[in-house]
């Protein structure tokens, strides 16, 4: 069954509650589903100069809370939660009073962590992705302990447990909230299919750091092979999944081709490939309309998410593929 269109925003954080607040105002304005935040620890420094990642000047989740103050019906989250930051008792609590705070509008994006660098400034073990993987799936488990009926009962292999009590408070969404997991190997993929509510198709990160190895290995063709990953794991839930998707490279442009030029150098792929890439919109609003149908019958994506620095020039195309 074909789901219409909804569009994320992956916001960058203001230092401040009233950026956090006119930016989230701002999008939901723009018609944008969501406003979804990373979730980063390490300030500036070598931890992250060597990650080439920006440092987040303030936390997510308090950041969430300002967000959904701030606004009436844009759903608010993360894209994602790294679940080793986090305690998943204390994360549950901390999730469903969000989504009880915003009236049901929390959207919870879990991911298994990546950055090693990071883990390693803040003390935080980096264990293999086997390991980080399946603990994040007994997270998982948790978050939907704690948000459901009854006693929560859960004993992982990987260091989750949580038990003797029963979560509170419940969400508005019950039982749960949308899960997103995202990533964009195929352990990751295959556990997002088996237990989440949304699979975010991400590059592939395993480098531990942001580099061009993540987009050549999320070319057109292994995006492909990813889905039939996710549809296989999936079996009868396929159905049920939202697929979405990270617009890392997007541009409103007339000379879609000249634009693609300037990627080749940090994608390692020719022009012809940075425009088909999945991670990539690239054109007019007419052109990117027919990209999002196409690339919806093809791969199954639905929920598309850009960066928010994008998302004023792009605010034509919700407008008109929202819902549809």
């Amino acid at each position: 069954m074909t789901k219409p269109f909804q569009f994320g925003v992956m916001c960058s954080l203001g230092a401040s509650a009233s950026e956090v607040k006119e930016k989230a105002r701002k999008l939901e304005s723009l018609g944008y589903y969501s406003i979804l935040y990373n979730d980063h620890y390490a300030g500036p420094g070598r931890a992250m100069e060597e990650s080439n990642h920006a440092p987040q000047p303030v936390a997510s989740i308090p950041a969430v809370v300002v967000a959904a103050e701030a606004t009436g019906t844009l759903q608010v989250g993360f894209r994602v939660i790294a679940v080793d930051y986090h305690n998943p008792v204390v994360l549950a609590k901390e999730l469903a009073t969000i989504d009880v705070f915003s009236e049901g509008r929390l959207e919870i994006g879990l991911g298994a962590g990546w950055i090693v660098k990071e883990y390693e400034a803040m003390g935080i073990p980096f264990d293999s992705p086997g390991v980080r993987i399946a603990r994040l799936g007994e997270v998982i488990d948790v978050i939907r302990a704690c948000m459901g009926d009854g006693p929560v009962d859960v004993n992982g292999k990987h260091g989750v447990s949580a038990s003797g009590f029963e979560g509170s408070p419940k969400p508005v969404q019950g039982p749960c909230p949308p899960i997103a997991v995202g990533g964009g190997g195929r352990k990751v993929l295959e556990l997002a299919a088996r237990q989440a509510d949304i699979v975010a198709f991400n590059v592939n990160n395993r480098a531990g750091k942001i580099s061009s190895d993540g987009t050549q290995e999320s070319t057109a063709a292994l995006t492909l092979e990813k889905i039939d990953w996710v549809r296989q794991a999936a079996g009868e839930r396929w159905d049920d999944i939202c697929l979405e998707i990270g617009a890392y490279f997007t541009s409103v442009t007339n000379d879609a081709r000249a634009v693609a030029e300037t990627f080749t150098g940090y994608f390692g792929l020719p022009s012809g490939d940075v425009l088909e890439h999945p991670h990539a919109l690239l054109g007019s609003v007419d052109s990117i309309c027919d990209i999002l149908e196409e690339r919806r019958e093809r791969y199954g994506f639905s929920y598309v998410t850009v960066l928010d620095h994008v998302a004023d020039e792009f605010a034509p195309v919700v407008e008109r593929m929202a819902g549809k």
